[in-house]
Protein backbone atom coordinates (compact mmCIF):
# COMPACT_ATOMS: atom_id res chain seq x y z
CA UNK A 1 0.00 0.00 0.00
CA UNK A 2 1.39 3.39 -0.94
CA UNK A 3 2.30 5.82 1.85
CA UNK A 4 -0.41 8.32 2.66
CA UNK A 5 0.22 11.96 1.69
CA UNK A 6 1.51 14.00 4.63
CA UNK A 7 -0.48 17.02 5.82
CA UNK A 8 0.74 19.57 8.39
CA UNK A 9 -2.21 20.92 10.37
CA UNK A 10 -2.05 24.20 12.30
CA UNK A 11 -5.35 25.09 13.88
CA UNK A 12 -7.57 25.28 16.96
CA UNK A 13 -8.97 22.37 18.96
CA UNK A 14 -12.61 23.24 18.21
CA UNK A 15 -15.26 20.81 16.99
CA UNK A 16 -15.15 22.02 13.40
CA UNK A 17 -11.40 21.59 13.07
CA UNK A 18 -11.46 18.25 14.88
CA UNK A 19 -14.07 16.87 12.48
CA UNK A 20 -12.01 17.99 9.49
CA UNK A 21 -8.89 16.35 10.92
CA UNK A 22 -10.74 13.07 11.42
CA UNK A 23 -11.84 13.05 7.79
CA UNK A 24 -8.32 13.89 6.61
CA UNK A 25 -6.83 11.03 8.59
CA UNK A 26 -8.80 8.55 6.50
CA UNK A 27 -6.70 9.40 3.46
CA UNK A 28 -3.73 11.37 4.77
CA UNK A 29 -0.98 11.23 7.38
CA UNK A 30 -1.74 14.28 9.53
CA UNK A 31 0.71 16.04 11.87
CA UNK A 32 -0.80 18.56 14.26
CA UNK A 33 0.88 21.74 15.54
CA UNK A 34 -0.57 24.34 17.87
CA UNK A 35 1.75 27.31 17.43
CA UNK A 36 4.36 28.74 15.08
CA UNK A 37 6.99 28.26 17.75
CA UNK A 38 6.20 24.53 17.78
CA UNK A 39 6.78 24.47 14.02
CA UNK A 40 10.50 24.77 14.74
CA UNK A 41 10.39 21.02 15.43
CA UNK A 42 9.20 20.40 11.85
CA UNK A 43 10.61 23.34 9.90
CA UNK A 44 11.44 21.18 6.89
CA UNK A 45 8.13 21.85 5.14
CA UNK A 46 9.40 20.10 2.02
CA UNK A 47 8.54 16.84 3.78
CA UNK A 48 4.80 17.60 3.62
CA UNK A 49 2.38 17.35 0.72
CA UNK A 50 0.03 19.95 2.08
CA UNK A 51 -0.57 22.52 4.80
CA UNK A 52 -3.90 23.15 6.55
CA UNK A 53 -4.41 26.49 8.32
CA UNK A 54 -7.44 27.37 10.40
CA UNK A 55 -8.84 30.81 9.64
CA UNK A 56 -7.95 31.94 13.17
CA UNK A 57 -4.30 31.12 12.46
CA UNK A 58 -3.62 33.49 9.57
CA UNK A 59 -1.29 35.61 11.69
CA UNK A 60 0.55 32.48 12.75
CA UNK A 61 0.81 31.51 9.08
CA UNK A 62 2.79 34.65 8.42
CA UNK A 63 5.08 33.77 11.31
CA UNK A 64 5.49 30.26 9.98
CA UNK A 65 6.51 31.63 6.59
CA UNK A 66 9.05 33.80 8.37
CA UNK A 67 10.35 30.73 10.21
CA UNK A 68 10.70 28.89 6.92
CA UNK A 69 12.75 31.74 5.51
CA UNK A 70 14.83 31.84 8.70
CA UNK A 71 15.52 28.13 8.37
CA UNK A 72 17.00 28.61 4.92
CA UNK A 73 19.25 31.32 6.34
CA UNK A 74 20.28 29.18 9.33
CA UNK A 75 21.08 26.19 7.14
CA UNK A 76 23.83 28.06 5.33
CA UNK A 77 25.39 29.76 8.37
CA UNK A 78 29.11 29.11 9.01
CA UNK A 79 28.27 28.47 12.69
CA UNK A 80 26.32 25.46 13.93
CA UNK A 81 22.73 26.09 15.08
CA UNK A 82 20.48 23.60 16.85
CA UNK A 83 17.11 23.61 18.58
CA UNK A 84 17.68 21.68 21.78
CA UNK A 85 15.16 19.99 24.05
CA UNK A 86 15.39 20.00 27.83
CA UNK A 87 16.94 16.50 27.77
CA UNK A 88 19.76 17.76 25.48
CA UNK A 89 18.33 16.01 22.39
CA UNK A 90 18.35 17.90 19.11
CA UNK A 91 15.02 18.76 17.47
CA UNK A 92 16.66 20.44 14.52
CA UNK A 93 20.18 21.24 13.38
CA UNK A 94 21.55 23.21 10.44
CA UNK A 95 23.95 21.98 7.77
CA UNK A 96 27.07 23.03 9.67
CA UNK A 97 26.29 20.95 12.77
CA UNK A 98 25.41 17.98 10.54
CA UNK A 99 28.77 18.31 8.78
CA UNK A 100 30.67 18.44 12.08
CA UNK A 101 28.79 15.37 13.33
CA UNK A 102 29.62 13.25 10.28
CA UNK A 103 26.01 11.99 10.27
CA UNK A 104 23.18 12.18 7.80
CA UNK A 105 20.88 13.67 10.43
CA UNK A 106 21.20 14.96 13.98
CA UNK A 107 17.51 15.07 14.83
CA UNK A 108 16.81 13.16 18.03
CA UNK A 109 20.53 12.72 18.86
CA UNK A 110 22.16 13.87 22.08
CA UNK A 111 23.96 17.17 21.54
CA UNK A 112 27.21 16.12 23.16
CA UNK A 113 27.34 12.78 21.34
CA UNK A 114 26.97 14.60 18.03
CA UNK A 115 30.26 16.42 18.76
CA UNK A 116 32.04 13.28 19.97
CA UNK A 117 31.41 13.72 23.73
CA UNK A 118 33.69 16.74 24.13
CA UNK A 119 35.24 17.92 27.40
CA UNK A 120 33.52 20.97 28.91
CA UNK A 121 36.18 23.59 29.74
CA UNK A 122 33.87 26.18 31.27
CA UNK A 123 33.32 28.80 32.46
CA UNK A 124 29.84 27.25 32.79
CA UNK A 125 30.11 23.49 33.14
CA UNK A 126 26.33 22.97 32.70
CA UNK A 127 25.47 25.64 30.11
CA UNK A 128 22.16 24.12 28.94
CA UNK A 129 20.84 23.50 32.44
CA UNK A 130 21.86 27.03 33.46
CA UNK A 131 20.06 28.62 30.51
CA UNK A 132 16.82 26.69 31.20
CA UNK A 133 16.76 27.25 34.96
CA UNK A 134 17.81 30.91 34.97
CA UNK A 135 16.11 31.98 31.74
CA UNK A 136 19.35 33.71 30.68
CA UNK A 137 21.85 32.88 27.99
CA UNK A 138 24.90 30.83 28.96
CA UNK A 139 28.26 30.38 27.26
CA UNK A 140 30.88 27.65 27.56
CA UNK A 141 33.87 26.17 25.71
CA UNK A 142 34.13 22.54 24.58
CA UNK A 143 37.22 20.58 23.58
CA UNK A 144 36.55 17.76 21.12
CA UNK A 145 38.90 15.18 19.69
CA UNK A 146 41.99 16.15 17.66
CA UNK A 147 42.35 19.50 19.42
CA UNK A 148 39.12 20.95 18.06
CA UNK A 149 37.46 23.61 20.19
CA UNK A 150 33.88 24.88 20.12
CA UNK A 151 32.16 27.75 21.88
CA UNK A 152 28.47 27.14 22.61
CA UNK A 153 25.92 29.88 23.32
CA UNK A 154 22.60 28.63 24.69
CA UNK A 155 19.56 30.94 24.80
CA UNK A 156 16.09 29.88 26.08
CA UNK A 157 13.07 29.86 23.72
CA UNK A 158 9.95 31.40 25.22
CA UNK A 159 6.49 30.28 24.02
CA UNK A 160 3.48 32.35 25.10
CA UNK A 161 5.28 33.49 28.24
CA UNK A 162 5.62 29.95 29.59
CA UNK A 163 8.71 28.52 31.30
CA UNK A 164 11.19 27.68 28.53
CA UNK A 165 11.72 24.01 27.67
CA UNK A 166 13.82 24.49 24.58
CA UNK A 167 17.08 26.22 23.74
CA UNK A 168 18.51 27.79 20.63
CA UNK A 169 22.19 26.81 20.72
CA UNK A 170 24.79 28.31 18.41
CA UNK A 171 28.09 26.51 18.06
CA UNK A 172 31.22 28.29 16.81
CA UNK A 173 34.49 26.63 15.89
CA UNK A 174 37.17 28.51 17.87
CA UNK A 175 39.99 26.06 17.22
CA UNK A 176 42.27 28.61 15.57
CA UNK A 177 41.68 31.13 18.35
CA UNK A 178 42.44 28.55 21.04
CA UNK A 179 45.53 27.26 19.25
CA UNK A 180 46.72 30.83 18.87
CA UNK A 181 46.14 31.43 22.57
CA UNK A 182 48.05 28.26 23.44
CA UNK A 183 50.90 29.36 21.20
CA UNK A 184 50.96 32.75 22.91
CA UNK A 185 51.18 31.02 26.28
CA UNK A 186 53.98 28.79 24.99
CA UNK A 187 55.84 31.85 23.72
CA UNK A 188 55.43 33.52 27.11
CA UNK A 189 56.80 30.45 28.90
CA UNK A 190 59.69 30.31 26.46
CA UNK A 191 60.44 33.98 27.11
CA UNK A 192 60.62 33.36 30.83
CA UNK A 193 63.01 30.45 30.28
CA UNK A 194 65.35 32.41 27.98
CA UNK A 195 67.40 33.79 30.86
CA UNK A 196 66.12 31.61 33.69
CA UNK A 197 69.29 30.95 35.68
CA UNK A 198 69.67 30.03 39.32
CA UNK A 199 72.17 31.88 41.50
CA UNK A 200 74.44 28.84 41.46
CA UNK A 201 74.35 28.66 37.67
CA UNK A 202 75.16 32.36 37.44
CA UNK A 203 78.22 32.04 39.67
CA UNK A 204 79.51 29.11 37.64
CA UNK A 205 79.17 30.77 34.23
CA UNK A 206 81.32 33.44 32.69
CA UNK A 207 79.99 36.28 30.55
CA UNK A 208 80.62 34.55 27.23
CA UNK A 209 78.90 31.39 28.45
CA UNK A 210 75.77 33.30 29.48
CA UNK A 211 75.56 34.99 26.12
CA UNK A 212 75.99 31.68 24.31
CA UNK A 213 73.25 30.17 26.47
CA UNK A 214 70.90 33.00 25.58
CA UNK A 215 71.66 32.69 21.86
CA UNK A 216 71.14 28.95 22.03
CA UNK A 217 67.75 29.37 23.74
CA UNK A 218 66.64 32.04 21.26
CA UNK A 219 67.61 29.79 18.37
CA UNK A 220 65.82 26.79 19.88
CA UNK A 221 62.51 28.54 20.51
CA UNK A 222 62.57 30.49 17.25
CA UNK A 223 62.96 27.30 15.25
CA UNK A 224 60.80 24.89 17.26
CA UNK A 225 58.07 27.20 18.49
CA UNK A 226 57.83 29.87 15.80
CA UNK A 227 59.10 27.67 12.94
CA UNK A 228 61.49 30.32 11.60
CA UNK A 229 64.76 29.03 10.10
CA UNK A 230 66.43 32.23 8.90
CA UNK A 231 66.90 34.96 11.49
CA UNK A 232 69.12 37.82 12.57
CA UNK A 233 69.25 39.75 15.84
CA UNK A 234 71.12 43.04 16.04
CA UNK A 235 71.68 45.22 19.10
CA UNK A 236 71.57 49.00 18.93
CA UNK A 237 74.53 51.07 20.13
CA UNK A 238 72.65 53.98 21.67
CA UNK A 239 75.43 56.52 21.26
CA UNK A 240 76.42 55.75 17.66
CA UNK A 241 73.14 54.33 16.33
CA UNK A 242 74.96 51.31 14.87
CA UNK A 243 73.18 47.97 14.80
CA UNK A 244 75.68 45.29 15.87
CA UNK A 245 75.04 41.65 14.98
CA UNK A 246 74.35 39.35 17.94
CA UNK A 247 72.88 36.24 16.30
CA UNK A 248 72.70 35.19 12.64
CA UNK A 249 71.27 31.95 11.28
CA UNK A 250 70.93 31.37 7.54
CA UNK A 251 71.97 34.94 6.71
CA UNK A 252 74.70 35.37 4.07
CA UNK A 253 78.12 36.32 5.49
CA UNK A 254 78.20 39.51 3.48
CA UNK A 255 74.80 40.57 4.82
CA UNK A 256 75.73 39.62 8.39
CA UNK A 257 78.84 41.82 8.24
CA UNK A 258 77.05 44.71 6.52
CA UNK A 259 77.17 47.92 8.64
CA UNK A 260 73.65 49.00 9.53
CA UNK A 261 72.47 52.07 11.42
CA UNK A 262 69.16 53.08 12.96
CA UNK A 263 67.99 55.33 10.15
CA UNK A 264 64.72 55.19 8.17
CA UNK A 265 66.53 55.32 4.81
CA UNK A 266 69.57 53.64 3.22
CA UNK A 267 69.91 50.84 5.81
CA UNK A 268 67.12 48.55 4.79
CA UNK A 269 64.16 47.33 6.77
CA UNK A 270 66.34 46.74 9.85
CA UNK A 271 67.50 50.37 9.93
CA UNK A 272 63.92 51.57 9.44
CA UNK A 273 62.55 49.42 12.27
CA UNK A 274 65.32 50.48 14.67
CA UNK A 275 64.78 54.16 13.82
CA UNK A 276 60.98 54.17 14.04
CA UNK A 277 60.32 51.43 16.60
CA UNK A 278 57.67 50.01 14.24
CA UNK A 279 57.39 46.43 13.01
CA UNK A 280 57.66 45.86 9.27
CA UNK A 281 56.16 43.07 7.14
CA UNK A 282 57.81 42.68 3.74
CA UNK A 283 55.53 40.48 1.67
CA UNK A 284 57.58 40.52 -1.54
CA UNK A 285 61.27 41.45 -1.42
CA UNK A 286 61.37 42.14 -5.17
CA UNK A 287 58.76 44.88 -4.88
CA UNK A 288 59.69 46.40 -1.51
CA UNK A 289 61.89 49.52 -1.81
CA UNK A 290 63.27 49.21 1.73
CA UNK A 291 64.42 45.61 1.55
CA UNK A 292 68.15 44.81 1.37
CA UNK A 293 69.08 41.17 0.72
CA UNK A 294 69.69 39.08 3.82
CA UNK A 295 70.15 35.74 2.09
CA UNK A 296 70.06 34.78 -1.54
CA UNK A 297 66.61 33.69 -2.61
CA UNK A 298 64.70 35.51 0.14
CA UNK A 299 61.20 36.40 -1.04
CA UNK A 300 59.62 37.79 2.14
CA UNK A 301 60.66 38.97 5.59
CA UNK A 302 59.40 40.51 8.78
CA UNK A 303 61.32 42.62 11.26
CA UNK A 304 60.32 43.77 14.75
CA UNK A 305 62.07 46.06 17.24
CA UNK A 306 63.54 44.77 20.49
CA UNK A 307 62.04 47.16 23.03
CA UNK A 308 62.93 47.52 26.70
CA UNK A 309 61.19 50.14 28.86
CA UNK A 310 59.85 51.86 25.72
CA UNK A 311 63.38 52.12 24.29
CA UNK A 312 64.50 50.34 21.11
CA UNK A 313 67.59 48.29 21.98
CA UNK A 314 67.81 46.22 18.79
CA UNK A 315 65.97 44.39 16.01
CA UNK A 316 64.78 40.83 15.31
CA UNK A 317 64.54 39.86 11.62
CA UNK A 318 63.32 36.61 10.00
CA UNK A 319 63.22 35.77 6.29
CA UNK A 320 61.71 33.14 4.00
CA UNK A 321 62.32 31.89 0.44
CA UNK A 322 58.54 32.01 -0.11
CA UNK A 323 56.71 35.23 -1.03
CA UNK A 324 54.06 36.33 1.47
CA UNK A 325 55.20 33.60 3.84
CA UNK A 326 54.33 35.58 6.96
CA UNK A 327 50.92 36.69 8.21
CA UNK A 328 49.88 39.39 10.65
CA UNK A 329 49.53 36.61 13.21
CA UNK A 330 53.17 35.60 12.66
CA UNK A 331 54.16 39.22 13.14
CA UNK A 332 52.23 39.37 16.40
CA UNK A 333 53.92 36.21 17.66
CA UNK A 334 57.37 37.60 16.83
CA UNK A 335 56.58 40.91 18.54
CA UNK A 336 55.58 39.11 21.72
CA UNK A 337 58.64 36.87 21.65
CA UNK A 338 60.91 39.85 20.94
CA UNK A 339 59.78 41.57 24.15
CA UNK A 340 60.92 38.55 26.11
CA UNK A 341 64.18 38.45 24.14
CA UNK A 342 64.80 42.10 25.03
CA UNK A 343 64.14 41.40 28.71
CA UNK A 344 66.43 38.36 28.63
CA UNK A 345 69.20 40.34 26.94
CA UNK A 346 68.88 43.01 29.59
CA UNK A 347 68.90 40.44 32.40
CA UNK A 348 71.99 38.64 31.16
CA UNK A 349 73.80 41.87 30.40
CA UNK A 350 73.13 43.03 33.95
CA UNK A 351 74.32 39.69 35.26
CA UNK A 352 77.42 39.98 33.13
CA UNK A 353 78.07 43.44 34.50
CA UNK A 354 77.32 42.56 38.11
CA UNK A 355 78.95 39.12 38.28
CA UNK A 356 82.46 39.11 36.83
CA UNK A 357 83.30 35.77 38.46
CA UNK A 358 82.48 33.50 41.39
CA UNK A 359 84.94 34.97 43.87
CA UNK A 360 83.90 38.58 43.30
CA UNK A 361 80.24 37.56 43.51
CA UNK A 362 80.85 36.43 47.09
CA UNK A 363 82.27 39.83 48.01
CA UNK A 364 79.37 41.59 46.35
CA UNK A 365 76.87 39.39 48.14
CA UNK A 366 78.29 40.47 51.47
CA UNK A 367 78.23 44.12 50.59
CA UNK A 368 74.88 44.19 48.80
CA UNK A 369 73.16 42.86 51.90
CA UNK A 370 74.04 46.05 53.79
CA UNK A 371 74.53 48.68 51.05
CA UNK A 372 70.96 49.92 50.76
CA UNK A 373 70.12 49.61 54.48
CA UNK A 374 73.21 51.73 55.27
CA UNK A 375 72.08 54.26 52.69
CA UNK A 376 68.70 54.41 54.44
CA UNK A 377 70.48 55.30 57.69
CA UNK A 378 72.43 58.04 55.90
CA UNK A 379 69.25 59.35 54.27
CA UNK A 380 67.37 59.42 57.58
CA UNK A 381 70.29 61.14 59.31
CA UNK A 382 70.59 63.96 56.79
CA UNK A 383 66.83 64.46 56.78
CA UNK A 384 66.91 64.91 60.56
CA UNK A 385 69.94 67.19 60.32
CA UNK A 386 68.06 69.49 57.97
CA UNK A 387 65.53 70.12 60.72
CA UNK A 388 68.13 71.02 63.36
CA UNK A 389 70.49 73.18 61.29
CA UNK A 390 70.76 76.57 63.00
CA UNK A 391 68.83 75.43 66.07
CA UNK A 392 70.51 72.55 67.86
CA UNK A 393 74.31 72.55 67.25
CA UNK A 394 74.83 69.65 69.66
CA UNK A 395 72.23 67.53 67.83
CA UNK A 396 73.81 68.38 64.47
CA UNK A 397 77.24 67.37 65.78
CA UNK A 398 75.88 64.02 66.99
CA UNK A 399 74.18 63.36 63.68
CA UNK A 400 77.40 64.19 61.85
CA UNK A 401 79.17 61.68 64.06
CA UNK A 402 76.54 59.07 63.12
CA UNK A 403 77.15 59.80 59.44
CA UNK A 404 80.92 59.37 59.86
CA UNK A 405 80.51 56.12 61.79
CA UNK A 406 78.04 54.67 59.30
CA UNK A 407 80.37 55.46 56.40
CA UNK A 408 83.31 53.92 58.29
CA UNK A 409 81.28 50.73 58.94
CA UNK A 410 80.40 50.50 55.29
CA UNK A 411 84.02 50.79 54.16
CA UNK A 412 85.15 48.31 56.80
CA UNK A 413 82.65 45.71 55.55
CA UNK A 414 83.96 46.19 52.03
CA UNK A 415 87.59 45.78 53.11
CA UNK A 416 86.85 42.67 55.18
CA UNK A 417 84.97 41.12 52.29
CA UNK A 418 87.87 41.70 49.94
CA UNK A 419 90.30 40.07 52.35
CA UNK A 420 88.09 36.98 52.53
CA UNK A 421 88.77 36.19 48.85
CA UNK A 422 92.38 35.39 47.87
CA UNK A 423 93.60 36.92 44.63
CA UNK A 424 94.35 33.54 43.07
CA UNK A 425 90.65 32.63 43.34
CA UNK A 426 89.88 35.01 40.48
CA UNK A 427 90.25 33.28 37.06
CA UNK A 428 92.44 35.10 34.55
CA UNK A 429 89.63 35.08 31.99
CA UNK A 430 87.36 36.93 34.40
CA UNK A 431 89.75 39.60 35.72
CA UNK A 432 88.26 43.06 35.45
CA UNK A 433 89.69 45.99 33.59
CA UNK A 434 91.57 48.32 35.91
CA UNK A 435 90.10 51.80 36.37
CA UNK A 436 92.52 53.71 38.64
CA UNK A 437 90.66 57.00 38.23
CA UNK A 438 87.65 55.53 40.03
CA UNK A 439 89.45 54.28 43.12
CA UNK A 440 88.19 55.93 46.34
CA UNK A 441 85.97 58.34 44.40
CA UNK A 442 82.71 59.23 46.16
CA UNK A 443 79.63 58.87 43.94
CA UNK A 444 76.04 59.88 44.78
CA UNK A 445 73.23 58.19 42.80
CA UNK A 446 69.69 59.64 43.03
CA UNK A 447 66.89 57.50 41.61
CA UNK A 448 63.46 56.41 42.89
CA UNK A 449 64.01 52.90 41.50
CA UNK A 450 65.54 50.59 44.12
CA UNK A 451 66.92 48.36 41.37
CA UNK A 452 68.93 51.28 39.96
CA UNK A 453 70.30 52.18 43.38
CA UNK A 454 71.25 48.59 44.09
CA UNK A 455 72.90 48.21 40.67
CA UNK A 456 74.89 51.39 41.27
CA UNK A 457 76.48 49.81 44.33
CA UNK A 458 77.15 46.53 42.55
CA UNK A 459 78.64 48.09 39.41
CA UNK A 460 80.68 51.01 40.73
CA UNK A 461 81.97 49.70 44.03
CA UNK A 462 83.79 46.80 42.39
CA UNK A 463 86.04 49.47 40.82
CA UNK A 464 86.77 51.04 44.21
CA UNK A 465 84.12 53.78 44.20
CA UNK A 466 82.37 54.78 47.43
CA UNK A 467 78.69 54.85 46.47
CA UNK A 468 75.82 56.45 48.35
CA UNK A 469 72.23 56.79 47.12
CA UNK A 470 69.16 58.99 47.50
CA UNK A 471 65.48 58.42 46.70
CA UNK A 472 64.51 61.98 45.70
CA UNK A 473 66.00 65.24 44.53
CA UNK A 474 65.63 66.91 47.93
CA UNK A 475 67.33 63.96 49.61
CA UNK A 476 70.23 64.27 47.16
CA UNK A 477 70.58 67.97 48.06
CA UNK A 478 70.58 67.08 51.78
CA UNK A 479 73.25 64.43 51.24
CA UNK A 480 75.47 66.93 49.41
CA UNK A 481 74.92 69.71 51.95
CA UNK A 482 75.80 67.50 54.89
CA UNK A 483 79.05 66.08 53.55
CA UNK A 484 82.13 66.71 55.64
CA UNK A 485 85.01 68.91 54.41
CA UNK A 486 86.78 65.89 52.92
CA UNK A 487 83.70 63.90 51.94
CA UNK A 488 82.40 65.74 48.88
CA UNK A 489 81.04 63.77 45.95
CA UNK A 490 83.17 63.56 42.82
CA UNK A 491 80.15 62.72 40.66
CA UNK A 492 76.37 63.00 41.23
CA UNK A 493 74.27 60.74 38.97
CA UNK A 494 70.53 61.44 38.90
CA UNK A 495 67.47 60.34 36.95
CA UNK A 496 65.82 63.17 35.01
CA UNK A 497 62.41 62.25 36.47
CA UNK A 498 62.33 61.94 40.26
CA UNK A 499 59.22 62.06 42.45
CA UNK A 500 59.80 65.66 43.57
CA UNK A 501 61.72 67.35 40.77
CA UNK A 502 63.38 66.89 37.41
CA UNK A 503 67.08 66.89 36.62
CA UNK A 504 67.19 70.57 35.67
CA UNK A 505 65.59 71.64 38.97
CA UNK A 506 68.08 69.45 40.84
CA UNK A 507 70.98 71.15 39.05
CA UNK A 508 69.72 74.57 40.16
CA UNK A 509 69.26 73.48 43.79
CA UNK A 510 72.68 71.85 43.94
CA UNK A 511 74.27 75.10 42.77
CA UNK A 512 73.17 76.68 46.04
CA UNK A 513 75.37 74.13 47.83
CA UNK A 514 78.33 73.38 45.52
CA UNK A 515 79.78 75.06 42.48
CA UNK A 516 80.45 73.70 39.95
CA UNK A 517 78.03 70.75 40.06
CA UNK A 518 79.51 67.42 38.76
CA UNK A 519 76.09 66.19 37.61
CA UNK A 520 75.34 63.33 35.22
CA UNK A 521 71.70 62.83 34.14
CA UNK A 522 70.12 59.48 33.22
CA UNK A 523 67.21 59.28 30.78
CA UNK A 524 65.40 56.93 28.43
CA UNK A 525 66.74 57.25 24.89
CA UNK A 526 64.94 60.03 23.03
CA UNK A 527 62.42 60.67 25.87
CA UNK A 528 62.53 64.14 27.46
CA UNK A 529 59.02 65.64 27.35
CA UNK A 530 59.84 68.52 29.74
CA UNK A 531 63.06 69.42 27.89
CA UNK A 532 65.01 68.74 31.08
CA UNK A 533 68.26 67.94 29.29
CA UNK A 534 67.98 70.91 26.94
CA UNK A 535 67.45 73.30 29.87
CA UNK A 536 70.21 71.66 31.91
CA UNK A 537 72.68 72.04 29.04
CA UNK A 538 71.74 75.71 28.69
CA UNK A 539 72.50 76.00 32.40
CA UNK A 540 75.96 74.49 31.93
CA UNK A 541 75.54 70.70 31.94
CA UNK A 542 78.32 69.25 29.72
CA UNK A 543 77.19 67.51 26.56
CA UNK A 544 78.88 64.27 27.63
CA UNK A 545 77.08 64.20 30.99
CA UNK A 546 73.98 62.27 29.85
CA UNK A 547 73.47 58.50 30.07
CA UNK A 548 70.73 57.00 27.88
CA UNK A 549 69.07 53.96 29.43
CA UNK A 550 69.73 51.11 29.03
CA UNK A 551 73.46 51.86 29.01
CA UNK A 552 76.38 49.46 29.11
CA UNK A 553 78.79 49.25 32.02
CA UNK A 554 81.67 50.69 29.99
CA UNK A 555 79.53 53.70 29.06
CA UNK A 556 78.76 54.33 32.74
CA UNK A 557 82.42 54.06 33.75
CA UNK A 558 83.63 56.28 30.92
CA UNK A 559 81.07 58.98 31.76
CA UNK A 560 82.03 58.95 35.45
CA UNK A 561 85.72 59.18 34.56
CA UNK A 562 85.20 62.08 32.14
CA UNK A 563 83.16 63.94 34.78
CA UNK A 564 85.94 63.44 37.33
CA UNK A 565 88.47 64.72 34.79
CA UNK A 566 86.39 67.81 34.11
CA UNK A 567 85.39 68.78 37.65
CA UNK A 568 88.03 67.18 39.89
CA UNK A 569 87.49 67.52 43.65
CA UNK A 570 84.33 69.53 44.35
CA UNK A 571 84.64 71.93 47.32
CA UNK A 572 81.73 72.96 49.53
CA UNK A 573 80.71 76.62 49.24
Amino acid sequence: MADKPKILFIGDQNDTDRALIDRLRETHDVAELESPASALNNVDLNGYDGLFLASSRCEEALKLEHLSQSERILKGMPDGVVLLNSDNTISWGNDRIIKWSGRDSVQGANFYSVLGSPEILGPDFCPFHTALTTGRASVSTLRAAESQFFQVHAAPVYENGETPTKLIVTVRDITQEMLQQQKLQAIHRAGIELADLTAEEVFQMEVAERRELLKSNILHYTKDLLNFDVMEIRLLEQQTGELVSLLCVGIDDEAAKRPLFAQPQNYGVTGFVAATGKSYLCEDTEEDPLYIQGFKGAKSSMTVPLILHDVVIGTFNVESPEPRAFSESDLQFLEIFSRDVAAALNTLELLAAQQANTAQASVEAIHSAVALPVDEILNDAVNVMERYIGHEPEMVERLQSILRNVRDIKQMIQKVGQKMIPTQAVPTASQMEQRPKLHAQRILVADADEGVRSAAHALLERYGCVVETAHTGDEAVFMVRNCGPDDGYGVIIADIRMPDMNGYDLLLKLRDVIDPVPLVLMTGFGYDPTHTIVNARKAGLPTNSVLYKPFRLDQLLTTVESTLDQFGQVPLV
